[in-house]
């Protein structure tokens, strides 16, 4: 046998070939990471968007990340914050919070109020049940594997025990949209449209679109992994970033950035190394790609080189980024009309009905951006002072809709949906203009570029269940392995999907090792 480079090469050093990367480490292969950009993390990442204010640029908040990963890799987290709460914001000051299972405004109805409980406790229930098959590879229907046996036993236990009537209620929702349960559930519209953004964040979904019950699930998965809310890390996200790929170091990995993977290279279809944008090529046993399957096979293997049914099925893959990021830099914390100081820190929500989230979401079907966008916020110096210069804000939102293709082109428009964002947030925070210093917007075009996500989609495919579990992210592809030999999924749009959870780096690793045990 040939010698080679390395056992494996990682190409990308986002969370997920991270993880991918420590577990193999660990079990003894000689592994190299590669990383485009000049700092690992991917998306996970701080950046200096002006001078002296630094950024989440892409996820803003830690909510699901696996514990077992935490405990294998060693990490040490330092949190800002913790469990925070959920503020949804009305246009008259009359807000809402939800605090874990409680929900409080002094507008709220006793019923409305009674029922949040047993609803968040019944998705979590539901979240517990994903947790079981999420841990694992998915396992494939056709054939007699006593691993994927056990684990569509455990899984035909774990629905068994949620009861009947649970389990009816599952099968139910998953195949509806949150439009329907929030107007049966809840009357107030504020806190029904605030819950369902919960379904259709990072999607191309508005509340009425099927699918969104269970993208609400998916992130709920968090308070199975012991986060009651999201958590801000001290010093902004990319220190996630930076942990793990020290954690991947200590175990052994190499890992590389400002390293631009240019091409997957094959050999009789089998995966033999890499070659970098600046012609360097490397060799390798195994590859492993924590890009997106789209960018994987199409711009790194090239649809040329692979048959073409594997070529329909990737280009088939729905993943259309609809969100955009706000940063702006502020002289001082705007005053968000009903709020105090202590609550800014919080995240903070316009979305204040489902009339006006369906009306956002109606925008993009056509190739333009939102009118009246709805907004995730995060001002991440009231509980992180070190992000920005003394006595300076930063506001980060994540904003929605905006299409990745924008029928009138990004270039001439981008400053014409700032400031529609802007607006949004200054019917809320009435200083906001004044308070501004420096303003960026990163459409999910940037985000593509800057995060190297092809449409700018953060989970690499839509969560729905057309694209989850054994259909991730193609038949021919859903345990790691690709139709190319050698050549391995891991990041998030593999099972189980997208949110810095860190299972998909983690089972591609066990299923690489479990491979090799048998070769």
């Amino acid at each position: 046998m040939p010698m080679t480079d390395y056992d494996v090469i990682v190409v990308g050093g986002g969370h997920n070939g991270l993880v991918c990367s420590a577990y193999l480490a660990k079990s003894g292969r000689k592994v190299l990471v590669l990383e485009a950009n000049d700092v690992p993390g991917g998306a996970a990442s701080t950046r200096e968007f002006s001078p002296g204010y630094s950024v989440s640029g892409c996820a803003n908040w830690l909510y699901q990340l696996n514990p077992d990963v935490v405990k294998d890799l060693g990490l040490r987290l330092d949190y800002a914050a913790r469990d925070l709460s959920t503020i949804g914001l009305s246009p008259d000051g009359k807000h809402l919070t939800i605090s874990g299972n409680v929900v409080t405004s002094d507008h709220l109805s006793a019923k409305d109020k009674a029922a949040f409980a047993p609803f968040q406790a019944k998705m979590v229930k539901f979240a517990r049940l994903l947790n079981t098959a999420f841990k694992r590879r998915p396992p494939k229907l056709v054939e007699n594997n006593i691993h994927d046996r056990m684990t569509l036993l455990k899984l035909g236990i774990d629905m068994k025990l949620l009861g009947k009537e649970d389990m009816q209620e599952l099968l139910r929702l998953a195949l509806i949209n949150m439009y329907d349960v929030m107007q049966e559930t809840f009357d107030d519209e504020l806190l029904q449209s605030v819950l369902a953004l919960e379904g259709v964040m990072g999607s191309h979904m508005g509340p009425r679109s099927p699918n969104t019950v269970f993208g609400y699930i998916y992130r709920r998965l968090g308070e199975v992994y012991g986060f009651h809310g999201p958590a801000q890390v001290k010093g902004g996200m990319g220190v996630v970033g930076t942990a793990l790929a020290s954690a991947a170091t200590a175990s052994g990995v190499e890992v590389r950035t400002g390293a631009r993977v240019a091409s997957i290279n094959l050999k009789a279809d089998s995966a033999q190394g890499v070659t970098l944008a600046d012609g360097t090529t490397l060799t390798a046993t195994t590859v492993v790609s924590n890009a997106d399957p789209k960018t994987t096979f199409e711009k790194l293997v090239g649809f040329r080189n692979i048959e073409a049914g594997t070529t329909r099925r990737v280009s088939n893959i729905r993943m259309k980024g609809d969100a955009a990021k706000l940063h702006l830099a502020l002289d001082a914390l705007p005053d968000f009309t009903g709020l105090s100081g202590d609550q800014l820190g919080q995240r903070l929500v316009i979305a204040p009905s489902m009339k006006y989230l369906e009306n956002a979401f109606n925008h993009v079907k056509y190739g333009e951006f939102s009118q009246a966008p709805t907004m995730e916020i995060s001002i991440p110096t009231v509980n992180d002072a070190d992000l920005a210069p003394s006595g300076k804000h930063i506001l980060s939102a994540t904003i929605q809709f905006a299409p990745y293709e924008l029928k009138a082109g990004w270039d001439d428009n981008k400053k014409v949906f700032e400031q529609i964002c802007i607006d949004v947030l200054a019917s809320y925070a009435p200083d906001i203009r004044s308070l501004i210093t420096a303003s960026e917007l990163l459409t999910p075009a940037d985000l593509e570029a800057q995060y190297n996500m092809d449409g700018g989609h953060w989970h690499h495919g839509e969560i729905s269940l057309d694209q989850i579990m054994m259909m991730r992210p193609f038949p021919g592809a859903t345990q790691y392995a690709t139709p190319v030999d050698n050549l391995y999924l891991c990041g998030a749009g593999a099972h189980p999907g997208g949110g810095v959870m860190g299972l998909a780096g983690r089972n591609a690793a066990r299923e690489i090792i479990q491979r090799g045990k048998k070769a």
